[in-house]
C-alpha cells in the first residue's frame, strides 16, 4: 500500500508544524504537504492527495468558502475540517458544505490521528454528535453550494449559467435539487432556510 499524501491548510505556521509532528509520529510513512492559504494549496500542491485537513478560519477566503474550490480540484479527495470551534452548528455547516469529517483543535493527538485514519478509510471522523456523524447524511455538492450563494445574491438562472459557465438546464436542475434538499417550494424559501442554518451569510 502506498504511503498516504496529506495536505495541511492552516494560516498558522506553528499549528501546521505541530500537526505535521503529530501525524509523522503516528504515520511515519505519510507524505505531508503544507499550505498557508487556499490559493497556495491550489497553486503549489501535487495532483496526488489522499486527504486534506482544512482550517475553517483562514485569512482571506475561509475554509468553508473554499471547500468547493478544493472539491473541484480534487473531487475524490476527502476534506476534513479542523477548527477551534466544535459547536453543532459549525459542524453541521462544514458537513453540509461537503466536508468528509470534522475535528476540533482541542482534541488530543491520538484523537486527531484516529479521525484522519477514519477519513482515509472512507468513514466519517469520530467525535461528532450521533445525529451528525452518519455517513449517509445528505449534504450539498460543491456546485450546489455555488448556486446557493448566487441564489442568495438574487441572480436569475440565466445570469448564474453565465457566471458558472453552465447551461440553463444544468442550473435549473441544481436549483431544483437545492429546493428538494431544503424541502421548500421556492427559491426565496431555500435562501431563507439556508440562512437559518447558517449555510450562507
Amino acid at each position: 500500500m502506498s504511503p498516504p499524501h496529506v495536505l495541511l491548510i492552516d494560516d498558522h505556521a506553528m499549528f501546521r508544524s505541530g500537526l505535521r509532528l503529530v501525524i509523522s509520529s503516528a504515520m511515519a510513512e505519510a507524505v505531508i504537504h503544507e499550505a498557508g492559504s487556499l490559493q497556495e494549496a491550489i497553486d503549489a500542491t501535487p495532483d496526488r492527495l489522499d486527504v486534506v485537513l482544512l482550517d475553517i478560519h483562514l485569512r482571506g477566503l475561509s475554509g468553508l468558502e473554499g471547500l468547493a474550490l478544493l472539491k473541484r480540484k480534487w473531487p475524490r479527495v476527502p476534506v476534513m475540517m479542523v477548527s477551534s470551534q466544535s459547536d453543532p452548528e459549525t459542524v453541521h455547516l462544514a458537513l453540509a458544505r461537503g466536508a468528509a469529517g470534522f475535528v476540533s483543535k482541542a482534541e488530543t493527538a491520538d484523537q486527531i490521528v484516529q479521525a484522519i485514519c477514519k477519513v482515509l478509510e472512507g468513514t466519517i471522523a469520530e467525535g461528532l454528535p450521533p445525529a451528525i456523524k452518519s455517513p449517509s447524511a445528505r449534504s450539498l455538492t460543491p456546485r450546489q453550494c455555488e448556486v446557493l450563494d448566487l441564489l442568495n445574491q438574487g441572480l436569475s438562472n440565466k445570469v448564474m449559467a453565465r457566471r458558472l459557465s453552465l447551461s440553463d438546464n444544468t442550473v435549473r436542475r441544481h436549483v431544483q435539487d437545492i429546493l428538494e434538499f431544503f424541502n421548500v417550494g421556492s427559491r426565496a424559501e431555500a435562501v431563507a432556510t439556508a440562512r437559518q442554518q447558517r449555510l450562507i451569510g
